[in-house]
């Protein structure tokens, strides 16, 4: 599985991978992921300065990504790890550790010191990898990110 940065042509693979696993997962459809906007048009959300987005590539076919951006409403210094979902496909390889560094590693590059993310409270599988690699909860969310279905917040310091 190759992991790269995201272009123009992927908008449309992955807003179907993303709805697809929001849907297995029983993610509400208001207020999570599955109402952004931007969704349709993952090229144009993070084309902004200190946001990429990355996805998994296997064999030409879009298994996922995740992504960082600052945080709307936060301190200059504060990102947020967003939409990371994985295809069944590509879950238990590995990929989503490798996804994560990346993602981790060009937050830090980009001068931010502390990465906050929100999730589902029966995604314990995410939340096992968030845990592994230094997240720890918090007691309330951060920012303003529209996201107000998803109850579990988390923080590293970077």
């Amino acid at each position: 599985m190759k992991i790269r940065e995201v272009i123009r042509s992927d908008n449309p693979y992955l807003a179907i991978v993303i709805r697809r696993v929001l849907k297995e997962m029983k993610v509400p459809l208001k207020g999570t992921a599955y109402a952004d906007r931007e969704l349709d048009n993952m090229y144009k959300a993070y084309s902004i300065p200190r946001s990429r987005y990355f996805v998994v590539e296997f064999n030409g076919q879009i298994l996922g990504g995740a992504g960082i951006m600052p945080l709307n409403k936060g301190a200059k210094n504060i990102c947020e790890l967003q939409k990371m979902y994985l295809d069944p496909k590509a879950r238990g390889k590995g990929v989503g550790t490798d996804l994560l560094d990346l993602c981790l590693s060009f937050a830090r590059e980009n001068n931010f010191s502390l990465c906050y993310l929100e999730t589902m409270p029966y995604m314990l599988d995410a939340q096992e990898l968030y845990r592994k690699n230094g997240f720890i909860y918090i007691n309330n969310p951060m920012g303003d990110t529209g996201h107000y279905s998803c109850p579990v917040w988390m923080t590293k310091e970077l």
